[in-house]
C-alpha cells in the first residue's frame, strides 16, 4: 500500500506543480478570477490520482479486492501529499516569486467594494489554506472513488 500511496502521491504533485509552472508563466495577464478557476482545475486534475491510485491498488496489488476503508485510506494519503505539494507551491509563490501578490489582491478586492471580505494571511497561512482546501476536497474524491471501487 505504501508504494501504491507515494507513487501516485508523486504523480498528483508532479501533475500539480506542473500546472502551477504553465499557470504561472502563461496566465499572468488573467484576471483574479480566471486564475481562481484554472487553480481549482488545476487542483481536481492533480486529485484524479486518487482514483487511479486505488484502482492500481486493487486491481494489480490486492488480487482485485479493496475494502471501503481501505480504499478511503489509500485516497486520503495521496491527497495529503498531493495537498502538501500544492502548499509548498503556493507559500514558494507568495513569499519569493510573487510577494506583493496579498497587496494586489487586497487592492483589486478593495477596488471592488469587497472590503467585508478580506481576510488578512501571510504566505504560512496561505499555504496552510492551501494544503486544508486539497485535503478536504481530496477526501470527497476517496469517498466517492472509495464507493465505486470497492470489491470484497
Amino acid at each position: 500500500m505504501q508504494s501504491t500511496v507515494f507513487k501516485y502521491g508523486v504523480y498528483g504533485l508532479i501533475t500539480g506543480l506542473v500546472i502551477f509552472l504553465i499557470h504561472l508563466t502563461l496566465g499572468k495577464d488573467l484576471s483574479y478570477s480566471t486564475n481562481e478557476i484554472l487553480g481549482y482545475i488545476s487542483i481536481f486534475i492533480s486529485l484524479s490520482f486518487v482514483f487511479f491510485g486505488i484502482k492500481h491498488y486493487r486491481d494489480k496489488v490486492n488480487n482485485g479486492i479493496v475494502s471501503f476503508g481501505k480504499a478511503l485510506l489509500i485516497g486520503v494519503l495521496i491527497s495529503l501529499l498531493v495537498g502538501l505539494g500544492i502548499a509548498v507551491a503556493d507559500f514558494i509563490y507568495t513569499q519569493f516569486i510573487n510577494p506583493d501578490w496579498f497587496e494586489n489582491y487586497y487592492q483589486m478586492m478593495h477596488d471592488a467594494g469587497k472590503e467585508d471580505e478580506i481576510i488578512e494571511m501571510t504566505s504560512l497561512s496561505a499555504g496552510l489554506f492551501m494544503l486544508t482546501l486539497v485535503s478536504v476536497i481530496g477526501f470527497i474524491i476517496s469517498l466517492i472513488s472509495g464507493l465505486i471501487l470497492q470489491r470484497k
